[in-house]
């Protein structure tokens, strides 16, 4: 409703010159289209927990894009970024239900992680979007999280409970925060090295990327390319950490974690993200 109400707010109105007639310029076809959508996000609250509806995510999407075009505001969304056409875009969202962490969504439709046209030379940069809208988390103290707090996480065909490619932004907890430390001075910039450890139960590969940004990084490419068995790239979950060095430069670690229906990948990457920031 509050999103037909938005619709209606940015109604042009037109008074007669002897101001006693108003006329509504809207047109009922955006009206309808936004009742309907606004639908979307209600039944996206409703199935999101079960993984019987995977398709509850793209209209929600497509609800955020069209209020976007009538009313320029992203509701239910928090932001809209089309700037580079619908093609490149994606949007940013809070799940339903109180749910901790953040996700960004492209405008377009991608089932997930396997799909091919993400390790495309010119594809989009979902990733470098998601680390950039890292400032929606908010953590206990009201502050943004420091670089080495935050995480994004994709996970697989086989533990996504959505059909549409969603990248989840949290924040880590103090004891994954560790792990990674622990086992950071021993990777490469230019290999994988599987771990001897689980990393917040997960076992994983691994490598750093050294600079401040993920300009120019393309995860699903890297993970295609170089690792064994990633022909399967639906079974595939990345999970990217922020890092900070002793002299204060930022950096990455790159995680990614191949067939999880093995032992050792019961759960999802998202389950190591905590949106609150609590931790």
């Amino acid at each position: 409703m509050l999103f037909v109400l938005g619709a209606l707010n940015m109604t042009q109105l037109r008074g007669s010159d002897r101001g006693d007639h108003v006329t509504f310029m809207i047109s009922r076809r955006h009206v309808s289209k936004a009742a309907m959508l606004a639908i979307a996000f209600v039944s996206f609250a409703t199935v999101s927990r079960s993984s019987e509806f995977r398709e509850a995510l793209w209209p929600v999407v497509q609800a955020c894009r069209v209020n976007h075009d009538l009313t320029g505001a992203a509701f239910p969304c928090l932001e809209v970024n089309v700037s580079g056409g619908a093609d490149r875009g994606y949007v940013i969202l809070r799940p339903p239900f109180g749910l901790e962490d953040f996700i960004l969504a492209p405008t377009r439709k991608i089932a997930g992680v396997e799909d091919r046209s993400l390790q495309a030379a010119d594809a989009p940069n979902y990733f470098n979007d998601a680390w950039n809208a890292r400032g929606v988390l908010a953590t206990k103290a009201h502050r943004p999280p420091e670089r080495d707090e935050v995480a994004l996480a994709i996970n697989s065909g086989l533990k996504r409970t959505q059909d549409q490619l969603h990248i989840h932004i949290g924040c880590i907890s103090t004891r994954v925060k560790g792990e990674i430390q622990a086992i950071a001075p021993a990777l490469s910039e230019t290999r994988w090295r599987r771990l001897g450890r689980p990393i917040g139960g997960l076992l994983f590969w691994a490598r750093r990327i050294d600079q401040e940004t993920l300009a120019g990084v393309n995860p699903f490419r890297l993970v295609s390319a170089d690792l064994p068995d990633s022909d399967e790239m639906r079974s595939v979950t990345i999970f990217v950490a922020g890092t900070r060095s002793d002299n204060g430069s930022g950096g990455f670690i790159l995680f990614a974690t191949i067939n999880d229906r093995l032992p050792g990948f019961r759960s999802p990457a998202s389950d190591l993200l905590d949106g609150s920031c609590s931790s």
